[in-house]
């Protein structure tokens, strides 16, 4: 499921129920981030990810016809079994660069599974626009689906 509201910070969000426990869900999550990050036949390739507030997150998206998108940000906060905060805002060292958002990706149990939601807020109601027409809905939902499948696998 996708929403998009009217809070502050120009918010998109997806959720979806996950048919394993919280620490399944937290271990694929920060262990198998390049099985899921983005939609297939894309892949990730992960430069760097240092797994601490104020650490490292750099990747590359590759697409099958040689496309490539380059992320460089920082975590912001790491809360290990729940939640994982990031930005573009950022690069390693706390040096500024062009922004886009902020992102987080959070867990909690539910019944017998686990409640993920992913948020992303924007700077604009542009930037926001912007990334609901790059296909925020589609690409991120599909990332919470390669989640779960790799989560509920074992």
């Amino acid at each position: 499921m996708t929403e998009a509201t009217d809070e502050p910070g120009y918010p998109l969000r997806v959720t979806r129920h996950i048919a394993a426990p919280p620490e399944r869900v937290w271990q694929v999550m920060t262990g198998q981030l390049e099985d899921y990050w983005c939609p297939r036949p894309w892949r990730t390739e992960i430069v760097e990810i240092d797994w601490r507030s104020g650490g490292r997150m750099a990747t590359i998206m590759r697409g099958p016809d040689g496309e490539s998108h380059e992320g460089d940000g920082v975590l912001l906060e790491v809360t290990p079994g729940k939640r994982i905060v990031f930005t573009d805002a950022f690069r390693a060292g706390w040096i500024p660069q062009a922004a886009f958002m902020v992102g987080c990706l959070e867990i909690a149990p539910e019944g017998e599974g686990t409640r993920y939601t992913a948020t992303t807020w924007h700077w604009t109601k542009e930037a926001c626009e912007q990334h609901r027409t790059m296909g925020f809905e589609t690409g991120w939902a599909t990332m919470a689906d390669q989640l779960a499948e790799l989560a509920e696998a074992r």
